[in-house]
């Protein structure tokens, strides 16, 4: 049987190619549709954002740091400035082993443990996008023999910086501060403040002291290049620039060199003294030793200098002046006896007999006077003269707590004075009310006594009693202490003065005022507490020693300073205010431990009020001198 013959559609096939021709035209039509729809959008309807998108991946916006502000002493002299040199850094994303890398640089420039310790501390604080310093201050040779080598170490450059310096190490620095690297609570600060884009390519910012407190002056305003870069990054040209304004300089009120001869003056003892001219607040010495190198933190201080200043036992990083607080002691006296005279508690003239010893109104408790067997009789200018404890014991019981803490809150005590840093407390002025609310208990008649004295709860900063101790000298009137008394501009060079910011007036009895001023003169005269201290002096001095106890004696023991623990010892007071009969200089000075006010303090305190008034440092006083001093309060 014959197979059939199939016979092929020519006109189906056709037909079939044809439709596929159409559908595969079509769909290459759709595409081009498509893509010229998309070429439409990205060209015409979003062309403005990708010409944005692309002038910024060929535009490279570049921060320039600003130049750091200075800060001048009253006289211009420098104690915070600017200086370049080279640093070498490595950035963590670029660097695989790290140690490694380190190891080889050693060989090419110096790293020592100290470099590799505080380099960890920064890898631990930084953020990780950040280069980081390995070495400071690189030499001419060294930069020279890395750049020959540096092929070899991928994300580690060589950067020249404006590095911070202060030249007067020590003796500044509780007043000065320091500046440190910006950490992430710094970067969380400045975008609360908006300030985030002012420190765009800033690595540094105040941490503590004026370099604090005037943030804002000294740091200046960023500026920003525009540079063309080719598809690797490189720099092909400068678009345009906008330069940066360096931070504007500080003027202080403080004098440089009586702030090294305070600083000197203090010897071996800790302590603290802050002067001021009475007459407009303005702070002519601000002293807290010890102090500590403030340069070291500028990049990151070593773990072991850090601890070694965290547990030394003089505690270095402790700013005594704004923030130790201690009981003021005698030198509370001349404040008791214008509250005394204000209430008219006691007059003047009148006198008391004291045998040495004080007690309470139906009481056997005994409160000693500092003089066994007392000073006989006794009127508020003899008391003030020879300080003497069992006059102002009765006076403070007279009067009361209330009077007491109403009147002495008016010069300040219990309170901040408001001086231009960061971190000052405001000591302690007590009541009956911060008692209760301290420990529940009531006010006892014994803690009165205590207060009279500046013993008890009392508690001053040497801040507030200088800040006091001017307010008296100034008749009354009161002014803000203040650091800075001017800041010059870096774009014009016009200053804006920090004017003297008056308190009030305490409008105290002209009569009251004299008598005390009188007393305290006094002191420093034959039979006062610190009369060997200032002999020979020709300018006239008015002052209050005063001794603080640190650890309270059993009733009837005597003091012996031979048979205490050194740091158990008294701290010994001095404040003054020179020349008395118009005072241009008050100051409250405390020697830690340094015993009495008169043999101690005193001493000290001639040596920057002869500098200040006399323009001259004194010989230092005869051994004999201070130790008869010493037997006083």
């Amino acid at each position: 049987m014959k197979k059939q013959v199939e016979f092929k559609n020519h006109q189906r096939e056709i037909f079939h190619f044809r439709l596929r021709l159409v559908v595969s035209i079509g769909f290459v039509m759709l595409l081009l549709v498509v893509l010229l729809a998309r070429l439409f959008y990205l060209q015409v309807v979003r062309q403005s954002y990708y010409q944005t998108l692309a002038e910024s991946n060929r535009i490279a916006v570049v921060p320039i740091v600003p130049n750091r502000g200075l800060i001048l002493d009253r006289n211009g002299v420098v104690l915070a400035r600017n200086y370049s040199g080279y640093t070498l850094e490595i950035n963590q994303t670029k660097t695989a082993d790290m140690e490694a890398t380190i190891n080889e640089l050693a060989t090419l420039v110096e790293i020592t443990n100290k470099d590799r310790k505080r380099f960890k501390k920064l890898l631990t604080e930084s953020r990780n996008f950040e280069t980081l310093v390995i070495r400071n201050r690189l030499s001419d040779e060294e930069v020279a023999r890395f750049a020959a080598q540096q092929y070899r170490f991928p994300g580690v450059e060589i950067k020249a910086r404006l590095f911070r310096d202060y030249p007067y190490g020590d003796k500044m620095s509780h007043l000065l501060g320091y500046i440190g690297r910006i950490n992430q609570t710094d970067v969380q600060q400045l975008e609360e403040n908006d300030l985030a884009s002012n420190y765009r390519g800033s690595d540094y910012i105040g941490k503590t002291g004026l370099e604090q407190s005037y943030e804002n002056d000294l740091h200046g305003i960023t500026g920003i290049e525009q540079v063309e870069v080719d598809a690797g990054g490189r720099a092909v040209r400068m678009l345009s620039s906008t330069a940066p304004v360096s931070g504007n300089t500080l003027i202080l009120s403080v004098d440089a060199k009586l702030q090294e001869i305070a600083m000197e003056a203090f010897g071996d003892y800790r302590g603290a003294m802050v002067a001021i001219d009475p007459n407009n607040g303005e702070v002519l010495a601000f002293v807290s030793k010890p102090g500590y190198d403030p340069n070291p933190f500028i990049d990151g201080i070593d773990t072991q200098s850090w601890d070694e200043l965290n547990n030394s036992p003089d505690v270095p990083l402790n700013n005594r002046a704004l923030r130790g607080q201690y009981p003021p002691g005698s030198t509370i006296k001349p404040f008791m006896a214008l509250a005394g005279l204000n209430f008219n508690t006691r007059s003047p003239e009148k006198t008391i007999s004291d045998p040495g010893a004080y007690y309470l109104p139906g009481s056997s408790r005994q409160y000693r006077d500092w003089k066994a067997g007392g000073h006989g009789s006794v009127n508020m200018f003899k008391a003030i003269q020879m300080s003497c404890d069992t006059y102002f014991y009765g006076l403070a019981t007279e009067m009361g707590i209330d009077n007491i803490f109403n009147y002495l809150s008016r010069f300040g005590f219990g309170k901040k004075t408001g001086i231009d840093l960061e971190g000052e407390t405001s000591g302690l002025l007590p009541s009956q009310e911060w008692k209760m609310k301290r420990y529940q208990q009531i006010w006892y008649p014994g803690d009165t006594v205590s207060v009279g004295i500046g013993q008890g709860y009392n508690l001053v900063t040497p801040t507030q009693l200088a800040f006091a101790t001017a307010t008296l000298a100034n008749d009354g009137v009161a002014y803000k202490p203040h650091l800075v008394k001017e800041v010059r501009s870096s774009r014009n060079g016009e200053s804006r003065m920090i004017a003297s910011e008056p308190l009030g007036d305490l409008t105290i009895d002209p009569r009251h005022l004299d008598l005390v001023k009188r007393a305290m003169a006094a002191v420093l005269q034959p039979g006062g507490t610190a009369v060997y201290a200032f002999l020979g002096t020709p300018y006239l001095v008015a002052g209050k020693t005063g001794t603080a106890q640190v650890v309270a004696m059993k009733q009837g023991e005597k003091y012996d300073a031979s048979k205490i623990d050194e740091r158990h010892r008294d701290h010994a007071w001095f404040i003054a205010f020179a020349p008395a009969e118009k005072p241009m200089i008050a100051l409250a000075l405390l020697a830690e431990n340094g015993g009495h006010g008169g043999g101690t303090a005193a001493p000290i305190a001639r040596k920057v009020l002869d500098y200040y008034l006399l323009g001259k440092v004194p010989k230092p006083l005869r051994d004999a001198d201070v130790k008869e001093g010493s037997e006083h309060d």
